[in-house]
């Protein structure tokens, strides 16, 4: 696996701890060679700076939203999208989600599914699908 795409809201948008941490396994990820992207069903417009801000700060490489790319998960071609961003195949792609309706379908589409209820339990599944080490 060389690629995570993360949803933002449920998963991204949660405590200021939680981002932080987030950011922070981010960035190991990114050290490890593991290219980084947000796909988030958001609209877009001014309304997503939030999100946008991920990408203009360099946490990951790329963010895509729904509104701009005209299509929403679970369609294949949500996830193709941002595995495209990634220069990465979909099979080489794994998925973070708090929708298991997209989890399902980013599994069914060859890449790796891991259901978001809280960071410890999806950061430690990160963590191992590629294989990083330390406290986040």
């Amino acid at each position: 696996m060389r690629g995570l795409i993360l949803d933002y809201s449920g998963v991204l948008d949660g405590s200021e701890e939680d981002q932080r941490r987030w950011r922070n396994l981010l960035g190991a990820a990114r050290a490890n060679g593991v290219a980084t992207a947000i796909l988030s069903n958001h609209p877009g417009g001014p309304e997503a700076e939030a999100i946008r801000e991920w990408e203009y700060r360099g946490i990951v490489d790329a963010v895509l939203l729904s509104g701009e790319i005209g299509m929403e998960k679970p369609e294949m071609g949500a996830f193709q999208h941002a595995a495209a961003a990634m220069d990465l195949p979909l099979n080489d792609c794994v998925m973070v989600d708090d929708g298991i309706d997209n989890v399902r379908a980013s599994v069914g589409y060859g890449m790796v599914g891991v259901l978001y209820t809280q960071f410890d339990r999806s950061g430690v599944e990160v963590q191992a699908i590629f294989d990083i080490d330390g406290e986040f």
